[in-house]
């Protein structure tokens, strides 16, 4: 355990002595004996899973979880979403002084998920998740998750044939992100938050993953001492403004139109972009404003321009998707995978394209054809699993619910997958109603 003098001190008020943490024999022995015997109390919303999951994870280590105020924890572990143990009131008041005086120890929760392995890249993808998983446990698009993976702010831990995986730490930066997309900022407002803020924390590798950050409303803020400030500045100072103070308008900067961008000279053009990242900047404008023809022409260009590219068609085959125009859809995906065979993203949405054209046969062969190149993909597991119901071949099916569970048991689809395994008879997948909300098989 390194030295907590300063690892820990932002975390405890003013009147705590920080010279005997160092030496806080709670901390000593967690260190030295694991967890084993340990009793864990948790201080606020986990952003790595939920209560629940996290006290079978802590049971299974032989660690006892405190839920009764009378009983004195020998570990604290305070969620990433507080700023300090000050911010819960009861819980400053009941383990304070346990913590002063060193009868307990006071962990930050990804220290907890690094000490019980969860974070061990080595042991696959059960508590990982992919880009539409990610989505449905937010409640955003799968196109702002991708774009927020393109532009640096999530980080994948893993990445299996193109496709990414995200652990516990993105899982809290993304909620971030959805907060600021939910009080209604565009994805376009949301990239300019994060350039500010990569360029007030130069040193910091990923500062949306710093316990600093809070999000209200549709502005971002960091916590310096007692003061908040925002990325470009400015101090925060009424902290019991109304909250219906008017916010600043945050209108996207408008971006010029294909035949604009045709006229520049390379002395007006961004210097750090080539014609066809700026044609791709300029889609991503366009799909932002809801412009989804326009954005899948400047795609369209981009192939022209540039000649064929996996992603390329992969992009411009979603956006054809949303429009609604399934069979071009279906062949861009074709497209993807003719370029790069092992693009099993490209498979796996191939295949729910052609589920939705009710083409089930060529739809489970491409699923299939995903899990030749990535047998843990635990998405097509799911979406095979409903297929093999549809065409009335329940062995198969619950093959794939059982691979489904094994992969990813904390998936927001998993209470679904459960349920179809607790029925004597699967009835069919085709029924969106019994789907998790929000959840298409596109998703």
């Amino acid at each position: 355990m390194p030295d907590i003098t300063g690892l820990f001190a932002w975390l405890l008020p003013a009147e705590f002595d920080m010279a005997v943490l160092p030496d806080n024999p709670a901390d000593k022995a967690v260190v030295e004996q694991g967890l084993r015997g340990e009793r864990i109390a948790l201080v606020g919303r986990l952003e790595g899973m939920t209560r629940t999951e996290a006290s079978k994870a802590l049971v299974a280590a032989g660690a006892t979880v405190v839920t009764d105020e009378g009983e004195s924890p020998t570990l604290i572990v305070l969620s990433d979403n507080l700023t300090s143990l000050a911010d819960d009131e009861a819980a400053h008041r009941r383990y304070a002084e346990g913590i002063s005086t060193g009868r307990a120890a006071l962990w930050r929760e990804s220290e907890l998920w690094n000490r019980l392995g969860l974070v061990d890249e080595q042991r696959g993808v059960k508590r990982l998740y992919t880009p539409a998983m990610l989505a449905e446990l937010l409640g955003v698009p799968v196109a702002a998750i991708r774009r927020w993976h393109r532009g640096g702010a999530l980080v994948a831990c893993r990445s299996v044939r193109r496709l990414p995986y995200f652990d516990f730490a993105d899982v809290a930066a993304a909620r971030h992100l959805a907060e600021l997309l939910k009080a209604g900022c565009s994805l376009h407002t949301i990239d300019r938050k994060l350039l500010e803020l990569s360029r007030c924390m130069p040193d910091v590798e990923r500062p949306l993953c710093e316990p600093s950050i809070l999000v209200s409303g549709r502005r971002l803020f960091i916590r310096r001492g007692e003061e908040l400030t925002e990325p470009g500045g400015q101090l925060l100072i009424d902290f019991d403004a109304p909250a219906n103070v008017a916010v600043e308008e945050e209108l996207p900067e408008l971006l010029l139109s294909i035949s604009g961008r045709g006229a520049e000279t390379p002395e007006d053009s961004t210097a750090s972009f080539s014609t066809l990242e700026r044609l791709q900047d300029e889609a991503q404008h366009w799909e932002d404003q809801g412009e989804l023809e326009r954005a899948a022409e400047v795609y369209r260009t981009i192939l022209v321009a540039g000649g064929p590219v996996a992603e390329i068609h992969f992009a411009l085959a979603d956006l054809l998707y949303r429009i609604g125009d399934l069979s071009a859809a279906r062949e861009r995906f074709y497209a993807a995978i003719e370029l790069d065979e092992e693009y099993v993203e490209a498979r796996a949405n191939l295949g729910s394209v052609l589920v939705e054209n009710n083409e089930l046969e060529l739809a489970i062969a491409a699923f299939q054809g995903a899990l030749a190149f990535h047998p843990d993909y635990a998405d097509v597991h799911y979406h095979l699993a409903c297929t093999f119901d549809r065409v009335d071949r329940p062995a198969e099916a619950l093959l794939h619910w059982q691979n489904f569970l094994a992969l990813a048991p904390e998936s927001p689809w998993a209470e679904t997958a459960r349920a179809r395994l607790g029925c004597e008879t699967v009835e069919g997948c085709d029924d969106q109603a019994q789907l998790p909300a929000g959840v298409t098989w596109r998703d």
